[in-house]
């Protein structure tokens, strides 16, 4: 099958050495032409994952339009806040296609100002095509390796053909006609990630961290359901799956991100120093304003808002949600 890669961050680029070394053709494109040039030459992306080696057979390049004309699928990598400027850039470069590819989102988040996710952004700039999503507990550095990975690919028509095209002797892919639920979750687990990482930053102990992931999950199927979603997605591999993942490796850049502010560094300065994006500090901002605005209780939410957008202490924090009222918990 011929594939092409739009974003050649960690994701982006282990997913093309993936799929390359399943025998498909697969061109990967970066965002900046630098980028490209410096990838096609040394064969390596040593800025977001260094240390693999980019087959001779993997196709690096810079112009959209000639990787469109004979691909089937077209993957996305972005960061969700920069989304809207791949459709942009995607939509007028179809007309020489051969295919009506279809759109696989791996990003996983929420657009702050509209709540749009990913899929969504994607469908208000290319109405024709099929837009779906690729989520679940994937550190990349491991897919690129070809360590065993399992993933959810969720969204309305058949996929099997795709989920073949994925699938391998180290991914195993599972198709999900829950869509929305597989984006929401695959959003959500970072606001939480950043949670159980202020954990780690405190010094709390697995006690602590294992009461806070259980009470997160609680909270996602709260909030997935207010917003329609099936419940049993966020019991899978793009919810719960996912949130294990991040919340306890050593590689997510959210539980670090949560570790630091928990350990003490100041918020402004990890985010004016960092050069890959955190997700769950967009997806926090995103979330706290739709439950809001649904009326939808998330205590756990609110003091990660708190802490990345009112400059409450993580303590209080934790405080605050040991001391709310007695319930129980089912």
């Amino acid at each position: 099958m011929n594939f092409c890669i739009l974003g050649a961050g960690a994701w982006g680029t282990a997913m093309a050495v993936h799929l390359n070394r399943q025998g498909h053709t697969v061109t990967l494109i970066p965002r900046r032409f630098e980028q490209a040039v410096e990838m096609a030459s040394r064969r390596r992306n040593e800025v977001y994952l260094p240390g693999v080696d980019l087959p001779h057979t993997l196709q690096i390049g810079h112009e959209i339009e000639p990787a469109l004309m004979e691909t089937e699928v077209v993957l996305v990598a972005s960061p969700t806040q920069g989304l809207r400027d791949w459709a942009e850039r995607i939509r007028g470069r179809l007309g020489l296609a051969r295919h009506q590819p279809v759109f696989v989102s791996l990003t996983k988040g929420m657009e702050v100002d509209t709540y749009a996710r990913p899929t969504g952004i994607l469908r208000a700039a290319l109405p024709k095509h099929r837009h779906v999503a690729l989520t679940g507990p994937t550190n990349a550095l491991e897919v690129a390796q070809g360590k065993p990975t399992a993933m959810v690919l969720a969204g309305v028509g058949p996929l099997e053909g795709i989920q073949e095209a994925l699938s391998g002797e180290s991914l195993r892919v599972y198709l999900s006609n829950d869509l929305k639920g597989a984006e929401l979750a695959g959003a959500m687990k970072n606001i939480y990630a950043i949670a159980a990482g202020c954990s780690d930053g405190l010094g709390l102990g697995d006690n602590a961290k294992a009461a806070l992931l259980t009470r997160a999950l609680a909270e996602m199927v709260r909030i997935g359901q207010s917003l329609g979603a099936q419940t049993e997605t966020f019991y899978g591999l793009s919810g719960f799956g996912d949130l294990v993942a991040t919340s306890h490796g050593s590689w997510s850049r959210n539980r670090t991100f949560g570790q630091l502010i928990g350990e003490g560094a100041r918020l402004e300065d990890l985010i004016a120093n960092r050069s890959t994006v955190v997700e769950g500090y967009h997806a926090t901002q995103a979330f706290y304003g739709l439950c809001q605005r649904e009326g939808t209780p998330a205590p756990i939410l609110a003091e990660v808002h708190g802490i990345l957008y009112q400059s409450k202490d993580p303590r209080q924090a934790l405080y605050d949600l040991m001391m709310r009222q007695l319930g129980r918990e089912l």
